[in-house]
């Protein structure tokens, strides 16, 4: 059996990843037993943790020999959680990664104001760091994520939105944190332009092609290997790739059906949309787009010189399109 690339990236920089967790555990501590209940349950509630494992691969790849890395891959983790405690709260999620959400445990009150701890301390962080140009990049990139929240929320319950709309949101929404992980790394690394551009922009569309996967999975999973209920999108609203080909490509009739459920996020009509999804070809519409943007990462840091880190990342890219969660 192949084993997970995921995996296989966190051995080789299995030291590094280490260090990682055990400073995120140093960092969740508090006199607030809350702050700590809620922040651990959420960290330890097994997630790949690919932004810090990006983050740290590309530090190595670059030839970065300090510990710096360590740091900026525990803040971006910070920052990509947080997020995470918000969107369950916005999103009226009960279920994430085979798990109840915080929201539902500990209250919405407690996940936005944990959250906010979690983005409070991961400028803090940055702060201790003491790099003005990496807090630039983690500062706008904080910023940028919260307007796509924005965007997505006025989005929502629209049919009419297009392919480029969802690809801006997609982009500061998930792709932007992507992108951080490895511009932090270059930036320790003192990388030259040319390599310090590939980076990002493998960060920016291996990130897109995350996205794009999840987006699919959420109408063609199993719910018990994905970990959340099928068709959560559908009951928020949220107009994705998915639903947005479909529309373009169906009959008036079902373009109705399917107008009505995102208007009203009604799952009612699930299964009829799954099938249209299916006879339009928007799964697979879907996939082709990711595995566009999972070569593009490819191809960005092709002139960086071969090393196993360079192999570590090439390998999450092109498993990335293929993945069942």
């Amino acid at each position: 059996m192949k084993k997970d690339p995921f995996l296989l990236a966190k051995e080789i920089i299995l030291t590094d990843s280490n260090a990682v967790d055990e400073l995120i555990r140093e960092n969740l501590r508090s006199d607030v037993t809350l702050i700590s209940q809620v922040s651990e349950y959420i960290i330890n509630s097994g997630g790949k943790r690919i932004r810090p494992l990006i983050s740290l691969l590309a530090a190595r790849m670059l030839g970065y020999k300090g510990h710096d890395h360590i740091q900026t891959a525990a803040i971006i983790e910070f920052i990509h959680t947080a997020t995470l405690l918000h969107d369950d709260v916005v999103d009226e999620s009960r279920k994430r990664r085979g798990q109840e959400t915080a929201n539902i445990l500990f209250g919405n009150q407690a996940s936005v104001l944990i959250g906010d701890f979690l983005y409070s301390r991961a400028f803090q962080m940055m702060v201790k760091l003491n790099k003005m140009e990496i807090l630039k990049v983690l500062a706008n990139t904080t910023n940028t994520i919260a307007t796509g929240e924005v965007m997505q929320l006025i989005n929502i319950h629209d049919p009419n939105i297009d392919e480029e709309s969802y690809l801006q949101v997609v982009y500061r929404k998930t792709a932007c944190l992507f992108e951080a992980s490895g511009h932090t790394s270059a930036l320790l690394a003192e990388a030259s332009q040319e390599h310090q551009e590939g980076i990002i922009e493998y960060g920016k569309q291996l990130g897109i092609a995350f996205q794009l996967i999840d987006d699919a999975l959420d109408y063609s999973a199993s719910p018990e290997v994905l970990g959340k209920n099928l068709g959560d999108d559908l009951a928020e609203g949220k107009p994705t790739l998915p639903i947005i080909h479909a529309i373009l490509n169906c009959s008036s009739q079902e373009k109705e059906v399917i107008h009505t459920a995102i208007e009203n996020g009604d799952l009612s009509k699930l299964s009829v949309i799954q099938e249209i999804i299916e006879i339009t070809g928007a799964i697979q519409y879907t996939t082709n787009r990711a595995q566009e943007a999972a070569d593009k990462a490819v191809a960005a840091i092709k002139s960086i010189p071969e090393s196993k880190y360079k192999k570590a990342l090439i390998s999450i890219a092109s498993s990335s399109v293929n993945r069942q969660t």
